[in-house]
């Protein structure tokens, strides 16, 4: 009988280990990438964007996972947002001077053209320019740079997002 357990236990752990080891793919970065911007719109639609940020920040950002770099578009006094609650300050707009909320807009569409998609086994990268439209219609190209892990349960998280507006002189 203890034998048994034991065996019980072990196929249990390797189970759980295979599934935190399957690589992620492009196709679920695609997916990563299309579900980021409808949350993104979804906050600038809500009654409650706070509350909507929160769980759009824990939906797809790896905070809870260790280490986020995170270099949003329209920072640059506080470039750099290494904690949950500083990315919801550009989000929303509540804690730093310069957060204005940037999703706030409101969006009605995000829209990905990928330069390119690596994935490496349990993490991946991506590059190229999202595009934000607002109601008017004005589309706004940003240039982005995001990696991605899987977090215990298999969902992909970004834990690199860089984006920048493209330079001109």
């Amino acid at each position: 009988m203890i034998k048994l357990a034991a065996l019980s236990l072990a196929i249990a752990s390797l189970v759980s280990v295979g599934a935190q080891a399957a690589p992620i793919t492009t196709v679920e970065v695609e997916a990563a990438q299309k579900g980021w911007g409808e949350g993104i719109v979804k906050i600038g639609q809500a009654k409650n964007p706070k509350k909507a940020a929160v769980k759009h920040l824990e939906q797809f950002y790896a905070f809870n996972d260790g280490q986020v770099l995170f270099k949003p578009t329209l920072a640059s006094v506080d470039q750099f947002r290494g904690t949950q609650k500083e990315a919801l300050s550009y989000f929303v707009g509540q804690d730093l001077a310069e957060d204005k909320g940037f999703a706030l807009a409101p969006y009605v569409k995000v829209r990905w053209e990928n330069e390119g998609i690596i994935t490496d086994g349990d993490s991946a990268m991506s590059m190229g320019n999202y595009y934000f439209t607002k109601k008017n219609g004005e589309e706004i190209k940003v240039e982005y740079s995001f990696g991605y892990i899987k977090d215990k349960e298999g969902n992909v998280k970004i834990n690199l997002h860089h984006s920048s507006l493209p330079f001109k002189l």
